[in-house]
């Protein structure tokens, strides 16, 4: 993951961004007007980029993959700070499951 100057990845930065923007006049950005449209308006959002990347995808279409990814980890990181998760706890579900093969993991998630 690519590191700016002072240590932090491009994630951690956009995700002080979308917190700064919480409790924001929705007129003046993009991202306190998600805020304040609600939980059930970023998980559609969530769920149109996560559609328009499997499209990309499909067509084979690089440049369009990048973009609609970017979108789509733009909304799920205004999806984790509207219910008070942080990347780091994320990264510490992923932590949790290093080393985990897929079938396990959902296997101790049903009987969990």
């Amino acid at each position: 993951m690519s590191k700016s100057k002072k240590g932090r990845t491009v994630l951690d930065e956009l995700f002080a961004v979308i917190q700064s923007r919480q409790g924001a006049d929705p007129e003046s950005s993009h991202t306190a007007r998600l805020f304040a449209q609600g939980n059930t308006r970023i998980a559609q959002k969530l769920g149109e980029e996560a559609v328009e990347t499997v499209i990309e995808a499909i067509r084979k279409n690089a440049e369009g993959i990048r973009s609609e990814s970017a979108d789509l980890l733009y909304h799920l990181m205004v999806l984790w700070a509207a219910n008070g998760l942080k990347p780091d706890d994320i990264w510490a579900e992923l932590d949790r499951r290093r080393g985990l093969s897929g079938i396990e993991e959902k296997k101790r998630r049903k009987s969990g």
